[in-house]
């Protein structure tokens, strides 16, 4: 099942999956129904972002939800970014793109002691993670110039590629240190088992197999893994404003990273924020706010 390794961290949320929860009233991260937020001519100009953007203030972790392949969103990532910084400079930046080993090398570059190439190399984010770099380089690069804290957030791929292949129980004690105790990996939500049925099957799986039971645990390892790496960074920096980006699939109904952040931080506020092409009747539920990039026909 390795093809289905990964399958949710750039899923795009279907109209149908929208619909489901219409009822609820509230966003995915218990924040009031979200709304609209409008990118126009590269910039956030309309009142209306103004006051979205001062409600995403007031959280102290905030997801940004991406698509990975699509650069309208990274562009956008780092409207909001400049936005945030403008109302608190007191951020910090976390990244599902850089796995956590690799988070010496991330606080070197943050502090000016190594070029961007080194960072690009020592992390081999190439072999790990693959998009185009420049898609976030103006991130990093900001980030640098102002010195916030950067986190890596995710599973190292020999990991996850083993849970996916074997099970959370052949992982051995180096694969341990860079992941939650086992016994913090709640694999056991029916919403969100029924939720990642349809991605298993759409690969070829069974529901109800072996199969599928290591697909759910490498799932639930990601999202617990880059939860405790927000979740240990905000109880060590509670000053800190956390600017979370991640694929959409790890955030989308408050599912995933969210759901077990708040586990660990239970008064912790939330808010999410995903990027859509267009704008569709019930976008609105999948996360707290949405925001309308320009059309991208190479969606993933």
């Amino acid at each position: 099942m390795l093809k289905c390794e990964g399958v949710l961290g750039n899923h795009r949320v279907s109209t149908v999956q929208r619909r489901r929860l219409v009822k609820i009233g509230v966003g995915a991260t218990g924040a009031l129904l979200g709304s609209w937020l409008l990118e126009q001519r590269g910039a956030v100009s309309t009142l209306r972002s103004q006051v979205i953007l001062d409600k995403l203030s007031q959280a102290q972790i905030i997801y940004l939800g991406e698509r990975h392949s699509n650069p309208d969103d990274h562009r956008a990532q780092l409207i909001i970014i400049k936005a945030l910084y403008r109302r608190n400079p007191q951020l910090a930046i976390a990244f599902e793109m850089f796995q956590r080993p690799y988070q010496g090398v991330l606080n070197e570059y943050g502090q000016g002691l190594i070029e961007e190439s080194e960072l690009r190399q020592s992390s081999e984010y190439d072999e790990r993670w693959g998009y185009d770099w420049e898609f976030y380089a103006p991130i990093l690069r900001f980030a640098q110039a102002k010195q916030l804290p950067l986190i890596a957030l995710n599973t190292p791929t020999e990991i996850t590629r083993k849970v996916a292949r074997q099970g959370l129980s052949s992982l051995d004690e180096s694969d341990r240190q860079w992941i939650p105790p086992l016994s913090e990996i709640k694999t056991d939500d029916p919403a969100y088992r029924a939720y990642l049925l349809p991605f298993f099957e759409s690969h070829g799986g069974q529901g109800h197999s072996r199969g599928f039971e290591r697909f759910v645990e490498a799932q639930v390892l990601w999202d617990e893994t880059m939860a405790e790496a927000i979740a240990q960074f905000v109880r060590r920096h509670p000053q800190r404003q956390v600017i979370v980006l991640v694929g959409q699939g790890h955030i989308l109904y408050g599912y995933g990273i969210p759901s077990r952040v708040r586990r660990r931080l239970e008064e912790i506020q939330q808010r999410s924020l995903i990027f859509e092409a267009v704008a569709e009747q019930g976008d609105r539920l999948a996360a707290d706010y949405v925001w309308i990039t320009r059309k991208y026909d190479r969606l993933h």
